[in-house]
């Protein structure tokens, strides 16, 4: 329980590092992100929007509980690296910059299976502490 919850940790704050690290210059409109948006051949005022919804998905993937909506932000993110990977492959072809996307996806991945093994263990662990030996009933978000 303790090495998958480290291991979480670990893949959930590089996700959020890296999902962070892009929110913020989109959320501020930095003149390098409109560069590359426009190099992509995306509109300007998409940025803050991106950022932002880059933000809430790393905030709802930090804060414990709310299962449901930790599933729709890792869906999100999953969303948005899959259309930047897209929208750079067709404007700039297969180049090494891809790697980005490979640790992305990767960490994304990581921090995900993760969860749900926490879950699955915490689910388990607190069936077996129950001494009556009937079945708690445990309600996941």
């Amino acid at each position: 329980m303790k090495k998958i919850n480290i291991t979480y940790w670990v893949f959930t704050g590089l996700l959020s590092v890296l999902m962070l690290f892009g929110s913020i210059p989109d959320i501020n409109s930095d003149p390098e992100a409109v560069a590359l948006f426009n190099h992509l051949g995306y509109p300007a005022y998409l940025l803050p929007f991106l950022g932002i919804a880059k933000l809430l998905g790393v905030v709802a993937i930090l804060i414990p509980g709310f299962s449901r909506i930790k599933e729709w932000a890792y869906a999100g993110l999953t969303f948005d690296l899959t259309g930047a990977m897209y929208s750079t492959i067709l404007v700039d072809g297969l180049t090494s910059d891809l790697i980005v996307f490979v640790i992305g996806y990767t960490v994304i991945a990581g921090s995900y299976v993760l969860y749900h093994k926490k879950l699955k263990d915490v689910l388990l662990n607190h069936t077996k502490k129950n001494d009556t030996g009937e079945v708690l009933e445990h309600k996941v978000n």
